[in-house]
């Protein structure tokens, strides 16, 4: 008979985000992911497959609840807001005391896409999903008049895009608000130079 598993995958996949989250991937141990997520070794071989499996299980949960709500909406009307949503979800992230750990995407993109073309391939989808997203905002915003349109809304929102993933990186080692703060007015005046 089959031994009934007593812990919920979804809480222990959060659990393990949450460490990979912290240390990386590289730097966590199976040994680490036990004691952290408090199931036997075999439970979680079982359930999640090898250490690997279950980074990309946490990645991928990960999007589902973090990024896609974001960019798989329609665009707001309100669209220098939902652009300012961006960097204030960063920012918040950054000032949560519990937490100067980064991004989980851009974390894995540093660490692991060079040499992991299945970490790369998700990784991908998520940023070309968010650029995507911002496009369309900025392109919306460029159509209503609430941008400038000197540029392509491409390149607007590849510059939006990269400026976000700079902040993420930047936020392992500095979370000033004044730095953000900074930032987002220079970006969004940027956006609206007419």
């Amino acid at each position: 008979m089959a031994r009934t598993k007593v812990f919920n995958e979804h809480d222990v996949l959060d659990r393990a985000m949450n460490l990979f989250w912290q240390k990386g991937y590289n730097a966590t141990s199976a040994q680490d992911l036990v004691d952290y997520l408090g199931i036997s070794r075999s439970s979680l071989y079982d359930t999640f497959g090898d250490k690997h499996s279950l980074f990309v299980k946490a990645l991928k949960q990960y999007r589902k609840e973090k990024i896609d709500p974001v960019v798989t909406t329609d665009t707001p009307e309100d669209v220098e807001s939902y652009i300012r949503f961006f960097f204030e979800a960063v920012q918040a992230e950054a000032l949560d005391s519990t937490a100067s750990k980064g991004c989980f995407v851009i974390n894995s993109v540093v660490e692991l896409a060079p040499v992991d073309s299945e970490i790369a391939a998700i990784a991908n989808a998520i940023m070309h999903d968010t650029e995507e997203a911002l496009y369309k905002a900025i392109k919306k915003g460029q159509d209503t008049g609430v941008f400038t349109s000197k540029s392509p809304a491409r390149s607007l929102a590849r510059f939006v895009f990269n400026s976000l993933n700079g902040l993420r990186v930047t936020v392992k080692f500095d979370a000033d608000k004044k730095m953000f703060d900074d930032i987002v007015t220079v970006c969004l005046s940027a956006l609206k130079q007419q």
